[in-house]
């Protein structure tokens, strides 16, 4: 016998869990094109060449490669070689692990037909071969909006603005938007003796921290040959920062004055700006957020709330990515809303409204009393659908109890019974299914009356 689950990270959304993506979806577009933002949609599927190399070491482990097919897939299979030939001989395509390195290809190749100020937002599933955990899939969608074309700090403060008002419209009042740069990690490194050729590990420990605690991170930064004085040094400076966070006094400045010896007062006066503009969200600086991909150059962001391991949006400056496909070196800032971890989280607390979490099929159900009264009913529900209500039909004659059971099951708050007795007479028996009382109703004004009471 076939199994009957999806595959490992997978998911079936039923109707129910459809209608509550739809409805946080909508928010997130809503708002995105308030702030002039365009759509744009890219393939599930891109050159394996275009996606290696710009995630770092671990994020090119988990992407998703399509073996060649046919011809060119038995020739890999035959041609011998060393195990890392033939992975490169065995794949050639792959599924897009974000929606930030198709975008940069997408502006490399369409230059000339784009505005000098490109922005966008992209709704799209990803998949990345991870290990499934709460609020975190093989497959899911991310929410992105970017902008091409200015380095500008209002890019990243315009960013900050928009999601901060979609989350407030979907009901969240306790998010915590942490802020960093990449240059401030660059100068901590350096301070704490971190050679730049390792650099680089440092930050995919670092971005753990809030996963695997300060002792799990001292002991990657072990592993990957990273000096226990200069690990000491690092997690001291990020303890100091969690102390004046818990304290919960002037924490900005006081982390700004902290950074004043360690920093260049360039880059403070750049994440400066960006507290200042953004005044009106929940941002707090934070030295220690590293966001483990690598090609982010500045700025970089991430929004947590309480009751959530990870993150639930994150994002960055990455200014390098898109010279990567071209010649020219473009700026960029771009933040994501994790779909499912927002949708985790609120079905938890109870957040979608009550026509959401509701929500029905139908306004009404139109019964069938007899195949010789099956056109009338079908015209009925034609007659209801023009007025602008939902409406389904009992798709086959059946016991009338049995009708309504089912219509009980489906939630439907109105049953219009159409028998011989109405279609004579040129009426409708409406129930209500909520308070069980019924009444018969010309057939002309019942969708009217059905209106008036739905509204």
């Amino acid at each position: 016998m076939s199994k009957t689950n999806p595959a490992r990270g997978m998911r079936d959304f039923l109707p129910a869990d459809v209608r509550k993506r739809n409805y946080v979806i909508g928010i997130i577009k809503e708002v995105y094109e308030s702030y002039g933002f365009e759509p744009l949609e890219t393939p599930a599927v891109e050159n394996l060449e275009t996606l290696m190399g710009k995630y770092g070491e671990e994020g090119n482990q988990l992407i998703f490669k399509i073996l060649k097919r046919g011809e060119k897939l038995e020739e890999a299979l035959s041609s011998g070689g060393n195990a890392s030939v033939n992975e490169r001989a065995l794949s050639d395509l792959a599924l897009r692990y974000d929606l930030t390195v198709p975008l940069a290809r997408v502006v490399a190749n369409n230059k000339n037909e784009l505005p000098k100020f490109f922005k966008r937002y992209q709704i799209q599933p990803v998949w990345r071969a991870d290990r499934p955990a709460r609020g975190r899939f093989r497959e899911f969608y991310q929410c992105d909006v970017d902008a091409i074309g200015s380095g500008s700090m209002a890019v990243e403060v315009e960013q900050i603005s928009a999601v901060t008002a979609i989350l407030r419209r979907l009901g969240f009042d306790d998010f915590i938007i942490r802020l960093n740069h990449r240059e401030i990690l660059s100068d901590i490194l350096d301070t704490a003796g971190v050679p730049p050729e390792l650099q680089g590990d440092a930050l995919v420990a670092i971005d753990k921290l809030d996963k695997i605690g300060a002792e799990g991170v001292a002991k990657e930064l072990s592993d990957r040959g990273i000096a226990d004085k200069s690990a000491e040094m690092l997690l001291g400076i990020f303890e100091e920062t969690r102390k004046i966070v818990e304290d919960g006094k002037d924490i900005n400045r006081t982390i700004v004055g902290n950074l004043i010896n360690i920093v260049s007062n360039e880059v403070l006066t750049d994440v400066g700006r960006i507290l200042k503009y953004a005044a009106g969200c929940p941002v707090q600086l934070d030295p220690s957020l590293a966001r483990g991909l690598s090609y982010y150059t500045g700025a970089i962001i991430e929004i947590n709330v309480a009751d959530l391991a990870g993150s639930i949006a994150g994002g960055g400056r990455y200014d390098a990515l898109i010279g990567m496909f071209g010649k020219e070196q473009i700026p960029a800032c771009g933040l994501s809303l994790g779909l499912e971890r927002i949708l985790v989280v609120m079905d938890e607390r109870g957040m979608f409204p009550p026509e959401i979490a509701e929500s029905t099929p139908a306004d009404v159900m139109v019964t069938i009393w007899s195949e010789e009264t099956t056109s009338e009913s079908l015209k009925l529900a034609s007659d209801l659908r023009q007025a602008g209500l939902r409406v389904t039909v009992y798709p086959e004659p059946d016991k009338l109890g049995k009708q309504i059971k089912y219509a009980d099951a489906i939630n439907v708050p109105y049953v219009a019974v159409l028998g011989e007795n109405e279609i004579s007479e040129g009426n409708v028996t409406v129930k209500n299914m909520k308070t069980g009382e019924q009444e018969t109703l010309d057939r002309h004004h019942v969708s009217t009356i059905v209106v008036g009471r739905l509204g």
